[in-house]
Formats: structure tokens, C-alpha cells, sequence
């Protein structure tokens, strides 16, 4: 008799908490890539690892593909690293590390793709190609996709794989072990603005004497609020907020420098290319208008997230099948947050995966939601993961494998 996630609850929950236990972040997580590995270890899997990270690449060959036929490649992905973030949840896994917390739930992620990696292992043979499992460190703000891609993580089968599988979980948003998904546009792309102004320091009572940074930021911050609503289509949104304004030391101190951090969401590629052109320009503009210099680094991050539509409606008959209706939501509109599973999309027909790991009977409109030091994710929901992940990779390979059978001359 097959091994089922059911079979797996109990060492799926181990394995999450001592992840929870010891956050790692960034693209350098060699505690995480060892348990990964020790989780593996004796599956059967090709493992190599990352040179520029602690990535881990797992291939498994099926058994199940007629002799003589080019096999399909399916990939699953499962990012690996913390935020940092002092832990607030209360649980009593809560992190060892200090201002390090797996506040987006990838503790989730690489417990239940190590737990497909034991139900693929097991029904190997009846799998009708190669599974490439993808553990990533450093998504969050690291593009460790970037490098795994790179390193050549979508051939690491010998060939490219064909589709691609990601999934996240989410601590609010939508209700208890809900599914969502979306064809198209799912995500945003995410890029960073950096501004520094520097003028001429002096005392606060001749600001005529001094070149004063501090109203032309402002200035800009307001600025660049009123571009997007003026420049930019409604109904293909713009989102810039600014996390970080500094500047001064003392209230009658005009300060030699103000400086600012900006976020910039976009969700369209023709967008996110204007934006690149059109802040940096006003920011500069503005602080030529008021004689004074600034620095402006426009930092291109993440593409928009764009899922394809047969591997989301494949992914979506899957669930429906596995779950119920009931259990699976499409999106109305896109997420506003950023994947860097986004690059893999870009090159594999894939699609990206939510699932609700809200706690039962909590509101998900008021829960804390991802990267709060309060959020809590659910246990609960990391059987279905597991079930999903492995039905996802044999479904795919099997339809995959006739479709090139219907196609081959006889």
C-alpha cells in the first residue's frame, strides 16, 4: 500500500517546527540545506547544490515513461528562508535566533515539498517522467531563483523541464486551507527607489544661509504620489509607498542630507519599464528646480508574476478533484506582493499556488498577516501541501507523457 501525506502529518510538523526554530536568512542557510538533505537522504534523488548559495537540487528519475521517448520534466519549488523579523507569535516553537522569524511561511513550504519527495519517491515507478525538486534560499529580497536559475536549475533533469509548480501559504487573506489561484497576472513586479538630496547644512533660524534638503524631499515624496495618479492608467495600478525617511539630527539643525526608500509595485511590464524612467526623472527634476544635488538609484528587482493558463486550469482540476470545489478560490485580482518564482515562470509554463494557512475560526480580514512578528500559520494545512505538491507532479507528468504518445507517428 502507497504512503499517503496522512502517513507523513507527524514528521511534516517535526520537521516545520525545527525549521521555525532556526530561521536563516538570505541566500547562505547551511543549517536549513542540512535538514533538507537529511530529509532526502536515501529517497533515490540526484542532489547537487548550489556554489553561489546553499541551494538544494533534487532529481528524480520515474520509472514509469515508455523506453525510447523523450520524458517530460516537472518542477517543484519550495523557498527556504526567514525574514528578519523579532518573533511576537507566542508559540512555543517560536525562533531561537534572535530578530529572525519564518514570518512568510517558508517553513511550510520546504516541509511539504520534503514530504512529496517522499510520496514521489515512493510511487516512482509509476511516474511517467522526472520530477526536479527546487529548494531556494534568499526570496526574500535575495533572487535566489535568480541564481538557482543561473546554476541551471531548470535543466538540472538534462533537459528544460516543461512546467513548474510553486505554492504559498498565507496567514490572512483568505479563510482556513482555501487554495487560490489565478491565470495571468498574479503577482506584482517589485523594484526599489533610493533618493538621497544633499544640500548645505546651517543653523534653523537662517535657512537662507543653507541649502535645506529637507522641504525638496518632502517635496519629492508628495511628488512622485501625485505621478502615479496622473500618469498612470487606473485600471494598471501603481503602488509606491516610502518605508524609510531620514534626515537631521536636532529640530534647529538644517541637516546637510535627507534621504528616503522607496517601494515600487507594478503590474504590468510596460508599467514597471515607465516607472524606471519616469521617478528618477522627476526626482532629479525637482531637485534641480531647487538647486541642490541628489543621488537616485532605481533598483529593478522582480518581474511581475505571470502564471500560465493551462498549468493554472491543470492545477486548478487537480484541487477541485482532491479538495472539492469548495476549497479552491480564483482570484478576482492580482496580489500586490512579489515572488522572484516569477523568473521560473518566465521561463517554464508554471503556475503559483496560495493556500490558507489561517488558523480555523480566525478572521483572515483581521488576522496578522505574512512577515508580521505576529503572524501564525496553521499546521493543519501542511498534509494538503504535501498531497497537492506530489499529485501536481505525477498528474502533469502523465498527462504531459500522452500528449507526446498521441503526438508520435506510428
Amino acid at each position: 500500500m502507497s504512503l499517503t501525506a496522512a502517513d507523513l502529518t507527524a514528521d511534516l510538523i517535526r520537521f516545520r517546527h525545527l525549521m521555525h526554530q532556526e530561521p536563516e536568512i538570505g541566500l547562505d542557510l547551511p543549517r536549513t540545506q542540512e535538514k533538507v538533505l537529511t530529509a532526502l537522504d536515501g529517497l533515490g534523488y540526484e542532489i547537487s547544490l548550489g556554489t553561489e548559495t546553499t541551494s538544494v537540487t533534487a532529481v528524480l528519475r520515474g520509472g514509469g515513461a515508455p523506453a525510447g521517448r523523450q520524458k517530460p520534466v516537472v518542477l517543484l519549488r519550495a523557498d527556504m528562508d526567514a525574514l528578519p523579523v523579532q518573533e511576537r507569535s507566542g508559540v512555543d516553537f517560536t525562533s531561537r535566533i534572535d530578530g529572525a522569524m519564518h514570518a512568510c511561511g517558508h517553513d511550510l513550504h520546504t516541509a511539504m515539498l520534503t514530504g512529496a519527495a517522499r510520496l514521489l519517491a515512493d510511487r516512482r515507478e509509476q511516474l511517467a517522467g522526472d520530477v526536479v525538486l527546487m529548494f531556494q534560499p534568499g526570496e526574500e529580497g535575495f533572487d535566489g531563483a535568480s541564481v538557482m536559475i543561473r546554476e541551471g536549475v531548470l535543466d538540472a533533469a538534462g533537459r528544460r523541464a516543461d512546467a513548474a509548480f510553486g505554492m504559498h501559504v498565507f496567514s490572512g487573506l483568505v479563510p482556513h486551507a482555501q487554495f487560490c489561484t489565478k491565470p495571468g497576472v498574479i503577482m506584482s513586479a517589485s523594484d526599489g527607489l533610493v533618493v538621497t538630496v544633499r544640500g548645505a547644512g546651517g543653523h534653523g533660524s537662517a535657512p537662507h544661509m543653507a541649502k535645506d534638503p529637507v522641504p525638496v524631499i518632502t517635496e519629492i515624496v508628495t511628488a512622485l504620489q501625485v505621478m502615479v495618479t496622473r500618469q498612470f492608467n487606473m485600471f494598471d495600478p501603481v503602488v509606491l509607498t516610502v518605508g524609510l525617511l531620514q534626515a537631521g539630527s536636532k529640530r534647529n539643525v538644517i541637516p546637510e542630507t535627507a534621504h528616503f526608500e522607496a517601494t515600487i509595485r507594478t503590474f504590468s511590464e510596460e508599467s514597471q519599464e515607465r516607472m524606471r524612467q519616469a521617478a528618477p526623472r522627476l526626482v532629479r527634476h525637482i531637485a534641480a528646480a531647487h538647486g541642490l544635488e541628489v543621488e537616485v538609484d532605481y533598483q529593478t528587482e522582480y518581474p511581475v508574476s505571470i502564471t500560465d493558463v493551462t498549468e493554472t486550469e491543470h492545477a486548478e482540476h487537480i484541487i477541485a478533484g482532491m479538495f472539492g470545489t469548495e476549497r479552491l478560490t480564483r482570484l478576482a485580482n492580482p496580489i500586490s506582493g512579489s515572488e522572484d518564482f516569477s523568473r521560473v515562470m518566465a521561463a517554464v509554463p508554471g503556475t503559483f499556488i496560495g493556500l490558507s494557512a489561517v488558523a480555523p475560526g480566525q478572521d483572515p480580514t483581521t488576522t496578522a498577516f505574512n512577515h508580521s512578528p505576529y503572524a501564525l500559520f496553521d499546521d493543519s494545512v501542511l498534509t494538503d501541501g504535501t498531497a497537492l505538491y506530489t499529485e501536481l507532479a505525477i498528474s502533469r507528468l502523465g498527462s504531459l507523457s500522452a500528449a507526446a504518445a498521441a503526438s508520435t507517428p506510428r
